[in-house]
């Protein structure tokens, strides 16, 4: 396939600039939101990368005046946020950029948020109405620039930041959070070793097939769920076998975004229980979605079994029964070296009644189509400790 086809701008659910080499376009994309002193977010692993200095170069090349905050958590925290506020305010920016994985994208959506507040970020925490005590004018506009494939963080009107006090993982809300220009340049991945490619990867198939599976309506967002899914089906074991693969990347790239998109319309137990592991153990995201994954969907079965036969049905797979489209999350899962049980990557049982509590409270479990119970999500986490499915 021609590479150049991949490039496109879009203006749904944002300002989207996709493409290979667009990150050329960073400082205009600056310069249209009426920046001239951007403070570039991001993590300490990108921050002294090539691909991270070329973009800051890019900037002061067109006479804009650019910074670096790199302090950030991989699951990030208030204390991020509050440093990166203050980073913004001492070097006297007006705007962020957004670079980098989803943490990095969260804590620089938070800290656009939060330089024009004055109130403390929980109070701002997805509850209620809490969104209408933002004061909007003080937010600093936002150019988001994903470096993995898998939040889709880019396309968000949230952040999730951990409470380190309560060990808690706390959603921040605000539709003006969605960032105001993104760049999908899959270049910027070319460099994400396997394991990450595909954990981040499986993330993304998470927020698609969960969106697909939530218990509300929305028929928009369950067909840009659908696709989501395919074109990672499609792609995601290219991406991981050969990470120079263009095309692949691309693919998974814009479904990365399609499945952030998505989520809109809902998530689920894979989400209400990822939130309450990475918040306890620290442990990424996505994989932790990965591993879940098998799981929840069993547990699920009675309520989804028809859409996933359909989904089945969509993906061209060879036994499109429930039974059949699990098998095939398995194999994926295998083919990716996704581990199969959370034991594998350091969860253990001994917080497991807390880890039900936790999952039956947080927002995501809204969404899923059974109404699962303390008791029932920690006997799912349990099984998946075990690795028994």
């Amino acid at each position: 396939m021609n590479l150049d086809t991949f490039n496109a701008n879009w203006n749904y659910p944002t300002n989207i600039r996709n493409g290979i080499g667009r990150i050329s376009e960073l400082a205009e994309a600056c310069k249209e939101l009426g920046m001239q002193a951007p403070l570039l977010v991001t993590d300490p692993g990108l921050a002294d990368l090539p691909m991270t200095q070329h973009a800051v170069k890019i900037c002061q090349q067109a006479g804009l005046t650019c910074a670096i905050y790199s302090q950030i958590k991989a699951n990030p925290t208030s204390e991020n946020v509050a440093a990166g506020v203050a980073a913004f305010q001492q070097g006297r920016h007006d705007g962020v950029i957004a670079f980098g994985g989803g943490s990095a994208l969260d804590a620089a959506k938070a800290v656009a948020l939060m330089v024009g507040q004055d109130r403390p970020l929980w109070d701002f925490e997805d509850v209620g109405d809490n969104w209408t005590r933002v004061n909007t004018q003080g937010m600093a506009p936002v150019v988001a620039v994903p470096t993995t494939s898998g939040t889709g963080s880019e396309v968000g009107r949230a952040s999730v930041i951990t409470d380190q006090a309560q060990h808690l993982k706390r959603l921040i809300f605000h539709p003006k959070m969605l960032p105001s220009i993104v760049i999908l340049d899959p270049e910027l991945t070319v460099g994400l070793p396997p394991k990450l490619t595909a954990a981040t990867g499986m993330d993304a198939l998470s927020h698609a097939l969960e969106a697909y599976c939530a218990n509300y309506y929305h028929p928009m967002a369950e067909g840009v769920a659908l696709e989501a899914i395919r074109l990672i089906k499609n792609h995601l074991p290219k991406a991981v076998a050969n990470g120079s693969d263009l095309e692949a990347r691309a693919q998974v790239m814009v479904s990365s975004t399609m499945g952030a998109t998505a989520f809109q319309r809902g998530l689920g137990g894979m989400h209400a229980l990822a939130h309450s592991l990475g918040a306890l153990y620290d442990s990424h995201h996505g994989l932790l979605n990965a591993v879940l994954m098998p799981y929840v969907l069993k547990a699920n079965c009675s309520a989804i079994e028809p859409r996933i036969e359909r989904l089945a049905r969509y993906l061209e797979l060879n036994d499109s029964s429930f039974d059949g489209f699990l098998q095939w999350i398995l194999a994926l899962r295998a083919e990716l070296g996704i581990p199969h049980s959370l034991s594998e990557i350091g969860i253990d049982s001994l917080q497991i009644e807390k880890i039900g509590q936790m999952a039956v409270e947080d927002g995501a479990a809204g969404g899923n189509p059974i109404e699962l119970s303390a008791q029932q999500y920690s006997a799912l986490c349990l099984a998946a400790i075990e690795g028994e499915l």
